[in-house]
């Protein structure tokens, strides 16, 4: 059985790119434009261990390292990966301390395809 997978990205461009390179890899995918739409919508898709989120860092309202950690703090075994431009450890550490597993970097969205398939 294929995994559900939350794209959570502003950008609606960008998560139509994220969206096409994975969408063979998922049974169904949901997309959220902000984290607090993501905290709700993890909730709502009955998201399980086996599921992905790929979680933007900056955007309006309530940012991804924030929804990282709500998500985790009610789903301990959420499985988020930051899809984001920012190649900076000190945002990598940050998203590692928030509950993250993993960072990927857009300009690599294969990447986020071989972590899906792990």
């Amino acid at each position: 059985m294929k995994m559900k997978l939350l794209i959570v990205e502003d950008n609606l461009q960008m998560r139509q790119m994220i969206r096409a390179v994975v969408s063979d890899l998922a049974e169904t995918i949901a997309e959220c434009a902000d984290g607090e739409e993501a905290v709700a919508a993890y909730a709502a898709q009955h998201l399980s261990s086996g599921d992905r989120v790929l979680m933007d860092l900056q955007m309006p309202r309530v940012g991804g390292l924030e929804a990282t950690r709500r998500i985790r703090a009610d789903f301990p075994d959420a499985n988020i990966i930051i899809v984001t431009q920012h190649d900076d450890p000190h945002w990598r550490t940050a998203a590692t301390q928030a509950g993250a597993i993993g960072y990927v970097l857009k300009e690599n969205l294969l990447d986020v395809r071989r972590m899906l398939q792990l």
